[in-house]
């Protein structure tokens, strides 16, 4: 099985809306292994990419990739909700992967994973409170509030109530350590989904405003791509996708009327045309060559003023 940090997921269908042409200048604003940059700037000699990434640690590996293709590739340290702040040209096209990278996942000193022992941190930049912080130190109703409105966990009181339990007498420091409390208050069957995995994407979402994060970014687009510029978002959670969908709804003019008795609002003009009218999913071979692409998905809008 080929390696998923190096496998950009929906690669082909992002590079056949991005429609890439001579000449074009293309946003990647989650870099990462700089899978879609690579591809976009393989496509033609002539295309730029402006990449970001808020990781530090990504910014450092890519600069070899800046190397290769240099003047073609600059790379930018910062968050693709500032894309009007980090970026002064119109570009033709923005690709956004969303969400945590194979590489920090795979990396257990980032503690982004329950799968191996490491520091309970989660931290995309590196900077700011940490998972530790906020179990340590958040009450129960808190904890209780993000395990259920990011992770959309059943179970958010529970579990808050077992973690302030448990750190009466020891603070949490690992991931580990923090995964096997949750377990204790679910059933653990093998096969299915680790308990552990809700609050864990629901501590990440929080501690990296992911959401805040994406919704800055889709309104910066509406600013910095070209008339007919497209934008193409891969995303992995309901959460994430209801708010891509949402805009691309908004933005499009597509939003019902509120009720059908009352008289229909005036809508504002349409600013993005929608290219999916259903989210594009991989392909069954995707799925077995690149696990992490299994609940990925695709929506892709077009500016159109």
């Amino acid at each position: 099985m080929t390696s998923a940090p190096h496998i950009p997921v929906l690669l082909k269908e992002v590079l056949e809306f991005l429609n890439i042409h001579p000449n074009g200048i293309y946003v990647d604003g989650t870099f990462g292994a700089g899978g879609y940059t690579q591809a976009i700037l393989e496509t033609d000699p002539t295309v730029k990419v402006i990449a970001i990434d808020r990781d530090e640690t990504a910014i450092s590996a890519g600069k070899l990739l800046v190397q290769k293709y240099t003047p073609r590739l600059s790379l930018i340290h910062g968050r693709f909700g500032d894309m009007t702040k980090l970026i002064s040209t119109p570009v033709d096209g923005i690709v956004l992967d969303i969400g945590v990278s194979s590489m920090q996942i795979d990396s257990p000193h980032r503690g982004f994973s329950f799968q191996k022992d490491g520091p309970l941190d989660m931290r995309m930049n590196q900077t700011g409170p940490t998972a530790a912080d906020v179990v340590n130190s958040f009450s129960e109703t808190d904890l209780a509030d993000i395990f259920h409105t990011y992770g959309e966990e059943k179970a958010s009181r529970r579990i808050a109530r077992k973690i302030i339990e448990r750190r009466k007498n020891k603070k949490f420091e690992t991931t580990l350590d923090l995964a096997g409390i949750i377990r204790t208050c679910l059933p653990f069957k093998s096969g299915l989904i680790d308990p552990a995995t809700r609050v864990f994407q629901a501590l990440r979402i929080y501690i990296n405003d992911e959401l805040g994060e994406l919704t800055r970014g889709l309104n910066a687009s509406k600013t910095i791509l070209k008339n007919n510029g497209i934008l193409a978002v891969v995303s992995f959670h309901s959460l994430e996708d209801r708010i891509v969908k949402n805009f691309m709804i908004t933005e499009s003019g597509s939003q019902p009327n509120s009720s059908k008795y009352l008289p229909e609002k005036i809508k504002p003009t349409p600013t993005f045309e929608i290219l999916t009218k259903k989210p594009i999913t991989p392909k069954e071979t995707e799925m077995t060559d690149n696990p992490r692409s299994r609940s990925s998905r695709l929506r892709v809008a077009r500016r159109i003023l």
